[in-house]
């Protein structure tokens, strides 16, 4: 979804993941939702679509188009198209070239410092008022999924994403402890693919192993479990063909990042001080992020590690949310939002 024309000089959020960049603005909310994907020009190095338009392309696309995904595992792979595809989202929802916006992003949590400049940078290239600033995706997501994170308790975020999954206990407004896995949703999406190839020497696509994932995929035994056909190509006549697959498949193919995201938990929780331990117990952790609608996830989260596991409100759009609350209130969360000055 894109916004129309808005206000000049309202003050922009984004939660640039290495899926999808959503766009929130100061008082009309998330008015922009867009896979982070590029087409470009292979010989002129021109931008050619961005987000659903480039996507549809993806496994499509003629030998002079380029596909790319400028940024893998939640930080910038490509600067060149990331700034190039960050600038067409902020004019979309920006129509207004000299307006200079104030803005927010979410980084990693392990995020270095030279990855951090290289959001900023490219921030400041499309568009953004200095300084820029920073906030961690779990304190995001925790914002965004209403946890009361000033208060002395502990909480416990999950936030699975795209490239990320990023575990962090949360108190008084700061982050006690965290863990950064580089591996979520496109690992699942990888491993689906993969036991194609493998067990039935069938080639899928990104799009068509998310579209499995999402139909028929489950981390915890299903009550009626489920089977779908799949079309691809066959890996030794070249030739399209139908497969047919089930959902018991599909959580074995998907068992080995599942289990990483389950380790990220239990070693953020074994970091954690024995009191704030307590509070988990208690409170329970909280899910965000698309791979929390990964069916059957909250049982499996619950099963391993003994701590009830609750999903978001809306998942998919906690860290934006949390990240235009916190531009929203900017003069009280400045301890949470860090600018390249602080450096």
């Amino acid at each position: 979804m894109a916004g129309g024309s808005l206000t000049l000089g309202r003050d922009i959020a984004i939660d640039l993941g290495t899926a999808n960049t959503l766009i929130y603005v100061r008082g009309a909310g998330v008015v922009l939702d867009e896979p982070s994907t590029a087409a470009v020009d292979a010989k002129s190095g021109q931008l050619v679509a961005v987000g659903w338009e480039a996507k549809r392309m993806w496994g499509r696309a003629p030998k002079n188009i380029r596909l790319v995904r400028p940024l893998k595992d939640g930080v910038i792979a490509d600067f060149d198209v990331c700034e190039k595809m960050l600038r067409q989202f902020i004019q979309m929802v920006n129509p207004n070239r000299w307006n200079k916006p104030r803005m927010i992003i979410a980084v990693p949590s392990d995020v270095t410092g030279v990855e951090r400049r290289a959001v900023q940078d490219a921030a400041e290239f499309a568009g953004a008022r200095r300084p820029v600033y920073i906030i961690e995706e779990p304190m995001a997501a925790a914002i965004g999924a209403g946890l009361p994170v000033h208060l002395p308790s502990a909480n416990l975020i999950v936030d699975i994403g795209g490239g990320t999954t990023e575990v962090a206990v949360i108190s008084m407004g700061g982050i006690v402890t965290a863990h950064s896995a580089r591996v979520a949703g496109d690992e699942l999406n990888e491993s689906v693919i993969a036991m194609f190839r493998r067990e039935f020497g069938l080639d899928i696509g990104e799009n068509t192993a998310e579209e499995i994932k999402i139909q028929i995929g489950s981390a915890w035994p299903l009550a009626d479990e489920l089977t779908a056909d799949v079309g691809g190509r066959d890996a030794r006549t070249g030739l399209p063909r139908t497969q047919a697959v089930t959902s018991e498949q599909i959580r074995s193919a998907m068992e080995e990042p599942i289990q990483l995201i389950i380790d990220a938990i239990k070693t953020t929780l074994e970091r954690t001080p024995p009191e704030l331990a307590a509070d988990i117990i208690n409170n329970g952790l909280m899910l965000s992020g698309g791979g929390a609608l990964l069916t059957g996830l909250p049982e499996r989260v619950a099963a391993d590690t003994g701590i009830e596991a609750h999903v978001a409100e809306d998942p998919l759009l906690s860290v934006v949310y949390g990240c235009g609350m916190t531009l929203d209130n900017l003069d009280a969360m400045k301890d949470i939002a860090r600018t390249s000055h602080l450096e």
